[in-house]
């Protein structure tokens, strides 16, 4: 009797322990799996943003107001999408996508009317390949 008692207790430990063993890794699979749906969604919104900056240089002498604006929504964006990641290569696009985004601002500041955008595009480009999963 006493190792029959022994053995469905043994028996209640180890489906306790694979129990808790199953909700961890589940747990942990869901939390990647939100953390890259966070990553897409914003990648998808700094991407919109990046066609907002690129139509407000386009239309700058009727809005100049425009460029910093779209230029603050991307940094907005970026805050985000680095806030929920530890991924070193989105937090390399993420810096890659800020630089691009402090040199526009900078040659905006400097009076130049059509700044260079293909680092914002092509860094935009690199952060939504590296969120997609």
């Amino acid at each position: 009797m006493a190792a029959s008692r022994r053995r469905s207790r043994r028996t209640a430990i180890a489906a306790a322990v694979a129990a808790v063993g199953l909700t961890v890794g589940l747990t942990t699979g869901c939390d990647a799996v939100s953390k890259a749906l966070d990553c897409v969604q914003t990648a998808e919104a700094v991407a919109d943003s990046v066609t907002d900056l690129q139509q407000a240089v386009e239309s700058a002498t009727n809005d100049p107001t425009q460029i910093d604006e779209s230029l603050d929504a991307i940094d907005k964006n970026l805050r985000e999408v680095g806030d929920k990641t530890d991924n070193a290569d989105v937090n390399k696009a993420v810096d890659d996508l800020n630089a691009a985004v402090d040199n526009v601002r900078t040659a905006v500041k400097n009076g130049d009317e059509t700044p260079d955008l293909s680092p914002v595009t092509d860094a935009a480009g690199e952060l939504t390949k590296v969120c997609t999963p």
